[in-house]
């Protein structure tokens, strides 16, 4: 053909075209108005609720070569009376016919498209439903100028909710791109429909199956409408990756439905069984993947209404496969299992089970098996049991539990379990639960995550017998600090598994180091968040009970060290008591009853009695860091100790006293003590050498104490020492935590004397018992800023006394009694300080 030809041929068929198209356009606007009327018209027929629609229009262009009439916002009431909820709401509804339509002036729409839409199905508690909206049957009539003759549904981005209230049944599904062609006649309707959806959830009682999942539907089935049944022909609906085959009758046209379906999985894997068990049960699980054969097969059949449930059966099972995080390296391989799931004899919850028989594969190279069992889905009945020798660490990767950081060893597990769990939450005590078996470890480690310092070298063995677990030589580190428990832990299953549960343990417990530095920190033994900044806390567990023989033989905390610790301890309600410990500390021995009240946690409340034998001084000021005040610390003071002491000391949970609140009463001796450079000491040099002063020895030192609202009260007490001037020195006084000072001094001046004033004037007469004077002081002060004065007030008592017993002595006299020879004491202008050199 020549060149001009061709473009003659193009520009006639445009031209034609063009003008074909204007003529259609002339057709379509020149009837617009009456077709429609038409519409409206026929669909009031058939319509019997409100509907809003804010405009009715007609076009060529929207669904092209058809012609459209066409409603924006439209809005159907549902069809309960006096109701104004919505059973569906579009942005556009499309209603298609043929463009000779218009020309022969009949019109049949043969398409319907619902674009950006909801609907809404309810079915009510009494069996109202609210979609009983149509009249009349739709089908063509020969008299009609307008009539539906639909053969073909499309939806675009539309969502269903289908709310059962009677089978509290939920259904949300969002259709994205949904097609289902329809070949209509009196007696069916065949259906054959394609396309994409998103299953949001479809809720069954209380399970949930199918959240957010991708589906692509195929499917296709016919309308018995003289039978009232529905044959569905085997359609294929994949889930995700995994494709299901789908097939049967259903039949609705008695009181209940009939339903008869047979389910069978293709290409499956674990996602596929997860799908069908409900959200509760799978969501932990739901991250996982599988390589490998994994089929299953299921039948729906029975009657299905507010009253029945059709009877459910699957079966399901592995071969060869694998089971992994896409997240980690670690997955259990050799896979090999049947498993089952029905609805039982009633086709309820409670008839309901589970069942995985014959299940083993492979961790890590380490082989396993087990079974499991999981029935009556209302008051749930749990059995299973597992056997294999497991690494830790392993297994850990794979189940990625937020509570374990790591860990690594091995578990060689035999145990099995069987109980209600209802009836273990109600009785837990009660023998509900029967657990059989042994787990032994095998150098086990684990790093948690509530609990920063690590735990490592764990063995030993555990006999699993119902609720309780008895413990063989169970060892391991804690950080520094070991340990070693033999014993039983009772009431383990409930404290493990339930909340506000106690364990309580009955055991021996060894150690050759504990480290409560480490124990007591917070750094180490609080999770970051919890944190507070300061350096200790202690926190006692009300859920934590026990009975321990105890056998340390070495302890740490700050500057104490302890040895060769034995004891009884026991633990209830927070309340940590002992009846008789004893150790080796600061050279001596010590010996202790009490307990530790630990049930307000600012205010903890240890309460002991206690026995020290000859303690070093010195050490013992080093230990208690000088008990926090430098007025007297260990670089003074040398000599045994020995002391009874009864106490009640508070602590805050970071192990800070509460010193306001201590009480303690003190009975104690020291023996072959010296005070070594004491400055108040060096302070009386203008009577005793300071040489002497120096290092002031004494034999034996016997006092009790009482400390009471922050203040230790000292009863007058004798120091005999080594002071040429003074070998007997009488104090007592009181000294508060905020280091206030306030002692009474007796000094007795035997040879020493300050110069007498008058000696310049000649010899002065000796007074034969001037050696026998006393010196009556006061300290009071702070330890940096202290005064030691004259104390008026026991030289006005003492005179008191003098005068007494010179009138008694005179009374003596007289009666022929020998009078006996009296102290002289050295007095001083009233508040008269000494300038000490």
């Amino acid at each position: 053909m020549r060149k001009g030809a061709v473009k003659k041929v193009l520009f006639y068929g445009a031209t034609g075209l063009v003008v074909a198209v204007g003529m259609a356009l002339a057709l379509v606007y020149a009837y617009q108005d009456k077709i429609i009327e038409l519409f409206v018209a026929e669909a009031n027929k058939h319509i019997k609720t409100k509907v809003d629609v804010q405009q009715i229009s007609l076009s060529l262009f929207d669904k092209f070569p058809q012609v459209a009439v066409t409603l924006d916002q439209v809005n159907v009431h549902e069809g309960l009376p006096e109701s104004e909820e919505s059973l569906a709401r579009a942005d556009k509804l499309y209603f298609t016919f043929s463009l000779w339509d218009v020309v022969r002036g009949k019109y049949s729409v043969k398409q319907f498209y619902m674009e950006q839409g909801e609907v809404y199905v309810k079915v009510l508690p009494d069996g109202t439903v609210n979609y009983q909206v149509i009249a009349t049957d739709t089908t063509t009539t020969e008299e009609s100028e307008f009539s539906f003759d639909l053969e073909q549904i499309n939806l675009d981005e539309v969502r269903l909710h289908y709310i059962d209230q009677q089978q509290k049944q939920t259904y949300e599904v969002s259709a994205h791109s949904l097609a289902a062609a329809l070949a209509i006649s009196p007696e069916t309707i065949a259906i054959e429909a394609k396309g994409q959806a998103t299953i949001q959830t479809i809720k069954l009682s209380t399970g949930e199956y199918f959240k957010d999942k991708r589906v692509n539907l195929a499917t296709a089935l016919s309308i018995n409408r003289q039978a009232q049944t529905i044959a569905l022909q085997p359609s294929v609906v994949e889930v995700e990756q995994a494709a299901y085959e789908l097939g049967g009758t259903i039949a609705y046209g008695g009181k209940d439905t009939e339903l008869d379906l047979k389910l069978e999985g293709k290409n499956t894997n674990i996602q596929s069984l997860l799908s069908l068990l409900p959200q509760s049960m799978t969501q932990e699980l739901a991250q996982y993947r599988s390589e490998g054969e994994i089929y299953f097969n299921g039948t729906v059949k029975g009657k299905a209404s507010g009253k029945y449930t059709p009877q459910v059966n699957v079966s399901f099972g592995a071969r060869n496969a694998s089971f992994f995080h896409p997240d980690v390296q670690q997955r259990v391989d050799k896979i090999n299992l049947k498993g089952s799931f029905t609805n039982g004899e009633k086709h309820t919850a409670a008839t309901s089970a589970l069942e995985l028989k014959e299940l083993s594969g492979v961790l890590n190279g380490r082989p396993f098996k087990g079974n499991l069992k999981y029935s009556n889905f209302e008051n749930p009945y749990i059995a299973f049991d597992v056997q294999g020798m497991l690494d830790v660490g392993y297994i850990l990767g794979l189940a990625k539990l937020e509570q374990v950081r790591s860990g690594s060893g091995l578990a060689d597990v035999r145990i099995a379990f069987s109980g209600n769990v209802n009836e273990f939450k109600a009785r837990p005590g009660n023998s509900t639960l029967n657990t059989t078996g042994e787990v032994t470890l095998h150098n086990v480690s684990l790093a948690l995550q509530e609990l920063p310092l690590p735990l490592s070298n764990l063995s030993g063995n555990f006999m699993f017998k119902r609720n309780d677990v008895g413990v063989s030589d169970f060892k391991g580190k804690l950080g520094e600090s070991d340990f070693a428990v033999n014993g039983m832990f009772k009431n383990v299953m409930a404290w493990l598994l339930l909340e506000n549960q106690r364990l309580l343990v009955e055991a021996d417990f060894s150690s050759k180091y504990l480290n409560f530095d480490q124990l007591l920190s917070e750094e180490l033994n609080t999770p970051e968040a919890a944190r507070t900044g300061e350096s200790y806390k202690l926190i006692v567990s009300p859920n934590i009970a026990f009975d321990l023989s105890a056998s340390i033989d070495r302890l740490r905390f700050r500057r104490f060290r302890g040895k060769n610790i034995r004891g009884e301890v026991k633990l209830r309600n927070q309340v940590l008591s002992t009846a008789n410990i004893s150790f080796r500390a600061i050279g001596g021995d010590f010996a202790v009853r009490g307990n530790l009240d630990a049930r307000s946690r600012n205010h903890i409340k240890v309460s002991t009695a206690a026995k020290l034998n000859n303690m070093n001084v010195d050490s013992l000021f080093y230990v208690f860091e000088n008990f926090h005040q430098n007025f007297i610390e260990q670089r003074h003071l040398r000599g045994q100790l020995t002391a009874n002491i009864v106490s009640d000391v508070y602590f805050d949970s970071q192990l800070n006293p509460i010193t306001d609140l201590l009480q303690a009463e003190i009975v104690a001796t020291v023996r072959s003590g010296q005070l070594i450079n004491f400055p108040p000491m060096q302070k009386m040099s203008a009577f005793v050498k300071r040489t002497e002063l120096a290092n002031m020895n004494f034999a034996e030192l016997h006092n009790s104490f009482w400390i009471q609202q922050g203040t230790i009260f000292i009863p007058e007490m004798d120091i005999r020492s080594n002071l040429s001037a003074a070998p007997v020195v009488s104090v007592s006084g009181t000294h508060t935590f905020d280091q206030r000072m306030d002692y009474k001094i007796k000094l007795p001046l035997f040879h020493s004397r300050r110069p007498d004033k008058d000696a310049r004037y000649g010899t002065v007469a000796e007074d034969p018992n001037a050696g026998n004077s006393n010196l009556f002081l006061t300290l009071k002060g702070s330890e940096s800023d202290f005064k030691i004065a004259y104390d008026d007030e026991r030289v006005r008592q003492k005179i008191k006394t003098d005068l007494k017993q010179e009138g008694q002595e005179l009374r003596d006299l007289l009666r022929g009694k020998k009078p006996q020879t009296k102290e002289k004491e050295v007095e001083l202008q009233e508040n008269e300080y000494f300038d000490f050199d």
